[in-house]
């Protein structure tokens, strides 16, 4: 009867570190990936805006400006993402419109912690925008150079 018991318990408990091994397994594939979908719910009308500030020669500086202080904490000093936010170089931020991207951050993403900016005046959430464009897209991971030679 002991052996049983003890078996059953044995079970038990593997059965409890494996469930929670796959739900901490799929809760990291959802934090590692980062919802990008937040982008594709921008309305047809928010995404077709352009940035009024485009050719504005000093708005990429003063975009950073605003990203070091506002942005930075969560997506990281140069927007490749942190514990907290995703990369704001992924193909996904980087091929979204201007209109987009002033969108979302009118907006924010509130349940995944993104703050709402719609009280940062327009000019500034322009000026981000702009910034966010001159980061550089994350780059595919290239081959290792051994497969690459033996092609």
């Amino acid at each position: 009867m002991r052996v049983a018991v003890a078996v059953g318990i044995s079970l038990f408990g593997a059965t409890l570190v494996l469930a929670q091994s796959e739900n901490s397994s799929a809760r990291k594939g959802v934090d590692q990936r980062h919802d990008y979908a937040e982008l594709s719910k921008a309305p047809e009308k928010a995404r077709a805006r352009s940035n009024p500030l485009e050719e504005d020669s000093e708005a990429v500086a003063a975009g950073w400006k605003l990203f070091e202080r506002y942005c930075a904490e969560c997506h990281g000093d140069a927007g490749r993402g942190g514990k907290k936010a995703p990369s704001l170089s992924a193909p996904e931020v980087q091929e979204a419109t201007p209109g987009t991207l002033f969108w979302l951050l009118t907006n924010g993403v509130v349940r995944r912690g993104m703050p709402v900016w719609s009280k940062l005046p327009e000019a500034q959430r322009w000026q981000l925008v702009k910034y966010l464009h001159t980061l550089k897209m994350d780059a595919p991971k290239a081959e290792p150079a051994s497969i690459t030679e033996t092609k």
